[in-house]
């Protein structure tokens, strides 16, 4: 029995989700301290152009491989790897301190694996969504869709919970909501990108694979939708 006294005052986070998050921040300082001139030299100033253009997701690029028919290991990678470069040191902080707090609810919930899951599922169907809908050639880069979808899977989690207290489920949805008003708002004043469309897809995906992957979620959604 633990004693009280000898219990963290923090809950751990989960391994994958800090892992993740160091991945995140370990680039991004690299990159502010490389742009800073703190290390790497003159040629650090570029670091993040470099990375941009090898790693982030561009629509264009899905468009010439669907039209080819050719699907280099190159491109491929960057449905994958444009969560971990962002376009500065606040972009990163923000999707940072939102992995942490919506990755720890989901893993402690359903464990690392479906957690990594949902990560880059949500990660690949951003890239999808955004490529294959907007006209547009700025590139995809940041973790806010991969984290949109453990958005998703933590509304479907809360969903769940509220169905079980007999409480108003629409409540589950309040978070998205709310993230996807703030963003029209500032979309409407600042001129925003659309890569608002890669979240929604992301979040789409980690609510569906959450669904999937509860033991019985598929079915209790059926069971709910029969009763209503």
């Amino acid at each position: 029995m633990v004693h009280p006294h000898n219990e963290p005052p923090l809950n751990p986070m989960p391994p994958v989700v800090m892992a993740l998050f160091i991945v995140i921040v370990g680039v991004e300082a690299a990159f502010s301290l490389g742009g800073y001139g703190l290390i790497g030299g003159p040629s650090a100033l570029g670091w993040r152009l470099e990375a941009m253009e090898r790693f982030a997701f561009f629509g264009q690029v899905l468009r010439w491989m669907l039209a080819t028919g050719q699907f280099p290991a190159e491109h491929l990678v960057r449905f994958f790897s444009y969560p971990f470069v962002h376009a500065s040191f606040t972009h990163a902080l923000f999707a940072g301190v939102m992995l942490l707090a919506m990755g720890k609810m989901v893993a402690e919930a359903l464990g690392s694996v479906r957690t990594v899951v949902i990560f880059f599922a949500s990660t690949f169907a951003g890239a999808l969504a955004y490529g294959l809908i907007v006209e547009t050639q700025v590139p995809l880069i940041g973790a806010f869709p991969a984290v949109y979808g453990l958005i998703g899977g933590f509304t479907y989690l809360l969903w769940l919970r509220l169905g079980q207290l007999g409480a108003q489920q629409v409540r589950a949805f309040s978070l998205i909501g709310m993230l996807l008003a703030i963003q029209l708002v500032f979309g409407l004043i600042f001129g925003g990108s659309k890569d608002w469309v890669a979240d929604l897809a992301g979040f789409a995906t980690g609510f569906t694979l959450t669904l999937l992957l509860v033991p019985g979620g598929w079915a209790r959604l059926i069971d709910k939708l029969r009763r209503d």
